[in-house]
């Protein structure tokens, strides 16, 4: 029997990869061949080149491990999920589902169809579980659906704190008790109605509350909730298992909490994160890239501060935007700016390393700020390898960027990605330098860029991915 159908996409966006009118001009991405062990792979680019062409943007990854987790709330059918990227956190995700009894289908494209119907465990894959930050999101609905739950430690990149306890304390205001890392609901059944307020609007903390209040017995009142687009998300996969959640994109969420919800199709958003990373390519190589499917509106602070720096960016047709940095369009030289990451709508912390190696070809100097995570700097000492001239002071880099327009202000070495973001800003950093550069460390690129370099590829970049002697 067809499952009912929810569209995830306010806004009237194209899901197919690629438009119509562009499809039959542009070659398919090749998916390139790999080996299992990612961790002995490295990237060479050669820089210097201009980039062209159209760049097909999957599905969120931060949506679709949340969406992932949240259809272990759905006991009443199963669920599938479009749009899921081909990357190894979304396959850690599936790992963890499986640990818990729940049976996951593969149907290529990017579908999964999950059954939770049957759950066998509380207590999901320690390994994978610290593989991914997202494996700590499975604590809300398996509290609330089988009354306990024993999660490891989230895993993830090393860019600062991630602390869980605004996790477990809103689990304890709907009713928890929590026991080391071990919790379980205090009337032995499953969860309560309560009120909690978010110190910090944390991504993770809010989506986990929101699935466990999903199922929790009465309302609940969530306040100071993040509001990135993948919050909003998963909220509308939960309404379209029949969870009732009001105020859905804001900072309070009024929950009525249902014991049981049903499958559903859906499908998750377009990656802004990806989508702001290819736009920042066609920045650093001075080049016109085109991006589809993107919600413009998601994209705010990103098409605003790449159009300060000097580029062009235009919206072509439903969900495409077109990215110009070649010096013909953009009038001359990209300039500096000053950057601070913010929770949403704010600048993203995942864009920061990728717009700080652009800025390092940018006349003038340039201030990045980064006040979300403490750590978020480990990229500096890889882009000075390649000639960057950058300063750190605590959670502020000052970059001093190219002196003349005809200056080069990069030039290929041997780096190494220490974590996801900034792995893909020495990957642009690498196409925008004079010379080769080799990038080890590409399985934090892996975990959350899917196709990375055959996109880019498709574009022109020459790139290659080897394996390591």
């Amino acid at each position: 029997m067809a499952l009912p159908f929810s569209h995830s996409i306010p806004s009237p966006v194209s899901l197919h990869p690629m438009p119509s009118h562009l499809a039959a001009d542009a070659p398919a991405v090749p998916v390139l061949p790999r080996s299992t062990d990612h961790h002995h792979h490295k990237l060479v680019i050669s820089g210097g080149g201009h980039l062209s062409g159209h760049v097909p943007i999957s599905g969120s990854k931060n949506s679709a491990l949340a969406v992932l987790a949240g259809a272990l709330c759905c006991s009443g059918g199963a669920v599938e999920v479009r749009g899921v990227p081909d990357i190894s956190d979304a396959r850690a995700m599936v790992a963890i589902l499986r640990s818990l009894g729940a049976q996951v289908q593969e149907r290529g494209g990017g579908e999964l169809a999950v059954d939770s119907t049957a759950l066998s465990s509380a207590e999901p894959a320690a390994d994978e579980v610290r593989k991914i930050r997202a494996g700590f999101f499975v604590l809300g609905p398996l509290v609330a659906r089988l009354g306990e739950a024993a999660v490891a430690l989230p895993g993830g990149c090393s860019i600062g704190a991630r602390p869980v306890d605004l996790y477990l304390r809103g689990l304890s205001a709907l009713g928890a008790v929590v026991e080391l890392m071990h919790v379980k609901a205090a009337n032995g059944r499953g969860l309560t109605g309560g009120r909690f307020h978010l110190d910090y609007p944390s991504v993770g903390a809010s989506e986990t509350l929101m699935m466990a209040a999903s199922m929790a017995e009465g309302v609940s009142v969530l306040t100071n909730v993040a509001q990135e687009p993948e919050v909003a998300d998963l909220a509308r996969f939960l309404v379209a298992c029949g969870a009732q959640i009001k105020g859905v994109g804001t900072r309070t969420l009024v929950i009525d909490g249902r014991r049981s919800l049903h499958g559903a199709q859906f499908t998750v958003i377009p990656d802004r994160i990806e989508t702001g990373t290819f736009m920042v390519a066609a920045a650093i190589t001075r080049s016109c890239v085109s991006l589809s499917p993107v919600i413009p509106c998601h994209l705010t602070i990103i098409i605003d501060k790449l159009s300060a720096v000097g580029c062009r960016i235009s919206q072509k047709g439903d969900g495409i935007l077109e990215v110009s940095a070649a010096t013909a369009t953009a009038g001359g030289d990209l300039r500096g700016l000053y950057l601070k990451t913010l929770p949403y709508p704010g600048f993203p912390t995942d864009l920061q390393p990728q717009f700080m190696a652009l800025l390092t070809t940018c006349g003038g100097p340039s201030i990045v700020e980064e006040s979300v995570f403490e750590n978020r700097m480990h990229h500096v000492k890889e882009l000075q390898k390649l000639g960057a001239r950058i300063e750190v002071h605590g959670r502020s880099a000052f970059v001093k960027g190219r002196t003349t327009q005809r200056n080069v202000a990069l030039s290929g070495s041997k780096v190494e990605a220490a974590d996801l973001r900034g792995g893909a800003a020495l990957v642009l950093a690498g196409m925008a330098a004079r010379g080769v550069t080799e990038v080890v460390g590409v399985h934090h690129i892996d975990r959350g860029y899917e196709n990375f370099e055959a996109k880019l590829l498709n574009l022109g970049a020459d790139i290659s991915r080897e394996v390591i002697c």
